[in-house]
């Protein structure tokens, strides 16, 4: 089954995306699927399969965050907090 999506652009992007494809000799939808196509090719999704790539994106994670995470307590107080006071946007 096929079905359709909207794409916003202005005239002038879309202008330039309809040259380039039939430049390559496509309709303006077959090119923006190849360009798709290829985007989600150059980005595969992560599958982490044993240990030590779980550990080692946790780590990379860790290596890329700043701040402090709150320990499981202080979540913990502010859940029970919200609850307590009737709260809804915890």
């Amino acid at each position: 089954m096929k079905t359709r999506i909207h794409v916003v652009l202005d005239e002038a992007e879309k202008e330039r995306f309809r040259r380039q494809a039939e430049m390559e000799g496509k309709s303006l939808s077959a090119w923006f699927r190849e360009a798709a196509h290829d985007k989600l090719a150059a980005n595969p999704p992560l599958r982490l399969e044993t240990r030590d790539e779980l550990r080692a994106f946790f780590d990379a994670c860790d290596a890329r965050e700043t701040g402090k995470e709150p320990d499981w307590a202080e979540h913990r107080g502010v859940i029970e907090g919200s609850i307590q006071s009737g709260r809804t946007d915890s």
